[in-house]
């Protein structure tokens, strides 16, 4: 009988940890979702919410990492003053863990200068693809980009 119930014990254990994961890879896609509006809204209380304090991101908006949802959203206001109507729209998540990764479809006018370049008023659509990490708590902790740059300056005409 001891051995009956240790054995159910760790079968309950069990399925508590496995169903662990499942349960934070919804929330961080919930995450994610509520994420794309504090982007497109740059709402610092919504940054507040999602982005740890001690975050920090590496970006060409700045020579110095930027911390926590206002350095977030630092990069949001960069990319406003080059594409005043800029707005991401989340096509795909996978997540897996404490990553969640999204394809991203960036849309803008380029009216006014970005990254040293004159406006060209030209529209850009680009696909951008991100990597958020999470901590234990739930908060975004890190972003990782590819290359979604090239699409932009490709956009604006600055490479071929």
């Amino acid at each position: 009988m001891k051995y009956l119930i240790s054995l159910c014990c760790a079968l309950l254990m069990l399925a508590a940890c496995s169903k662990q994961p499942e349960n934070n890879i919804e929330a961080h896609k919930a995450t994610m979702k509520r994420f794309e509006t504090m982007i497109n809204t740059a709402d610092s209380s919504i940054a507040k919410e999602l982005v740890a304090d001690d975050a920090a991101f590496y970006t060409p908006a700045s020579p110095t990492p930027l911390y926590g949802g206002e350095g977030y959203l630092s990069v949001v206001h960069w990319m406003r003053k080059g594409f005043s109507d800029v707005q991401w729209k989340l096509e795909e998540m996978v997540a897996e863990g404490n990553v969640v990764a999204v394809r991203w479809t960036l849309t803008g006018t380029n009216d006014g200068e970005f990254m040293g370049m004159p406006a060209t008023g030209k529209h850009i659509s680009t696909s951008v693809m991100n990597f958020y990490y999470f901590n234990d708590e739930g908060k975004v902790i890190n972003d990782i980009a590819a290359e979604g740059m090239i699409g932009i300056l490709r956009g604006i005409g600055a490479l071929k």
